[in-house]
């Protein structure tokens, strides 16, 4: 593939790419300016074309964000999954790697985790976007139904409740600690450590055997 840098299209530029340019170009605008510094227009030209060609794929700024953010979630359930991992050998174990894959993939992935959380997009006016956040938490309502399960029948907390908590848990120090931006707070310990720690006190307070 060629591009051109003179703000039009070289002759070796393939049509096919550019929705996939498009996006890399975002993402890096995201990674040295946040979301703010990912203009329609910026986008174009990293990719090395005409100010008009990504109306050929996106109908203005908010949808190519959108679509980056889409692809950041598709990848992220795939890193819960991993995480996850059907809950083996026990639900308590799986739920502590699943919170340590939630904050690698912050840590590992700060441009496509601030495009999923902090682009400001409504998920009603992007299905695609809606659809692939809800497949990522779909891991964590997993992970949550598992726990639920194992827990003594009469004491058992809402699995949605749980899955929710675990959400704000894991977002919330990936946040705060595990930036890797001028944001990031001092903790005095591993981001991983603290969720570690987080994790336990709840599931203890839950009654979650072998906690």
């Amino acid at each position: 593939m060629s591009w051109s840098r003179n703000g039009g299209e070289s002759r070796g530029y393939h049509h096919g790419n550019l929705r996939e340019a498009l996006m890399k170009a975002a993402l890096e605008l995201i990674a040295e300016k946040g979301t703010a510094g990912a203009t329609f227009a910026e986008a174009a030209r990293r990719a090395g074309v005409s100010p008009a060609a990504p109306y050929r794929h996106f109908r203005d700024r908010d949808e190519l964000l959108a679509a980056v953010a889409a692809e950041g979630f598709e990848q992220f359930t795939k890193a819960l999954e991993a995480g996850w991992n059907g809950g083996r050998p026990t639900p308590v174990e799986a739920y502590e790697r699943l919170g340590r894959a939630y904050l690698a993939f912050a840590r590992e992935h700060p441009a496509d985790y601030v495009a999923m959380f902090e682009s400001g997009l409504s998920t009603d006016a992007f299905p695609a976007l809606a659809q692939a956040s809800a497949r990522a938490f779909g891991v964590l309502r997993e992970a949550a139904d598992a726990l639920v399960a194992s827990m003594p029948a009469p004491t058992r907390p809402p699995a949605l409740m749980v899955a929710l908590h675990t959400w704000a848990l894991a977002h919330g120090v990936a946040s705060l600690f595990g930036r890797q931006d001028a944001s990031r707070r001092k903790l005095p310990m591993e981001p991983d450590d603290l969720l570690e720690a987080a994790f336990l006190v709840y599931l203890k307070g839950l009654g979650a055997p072998d906690a």
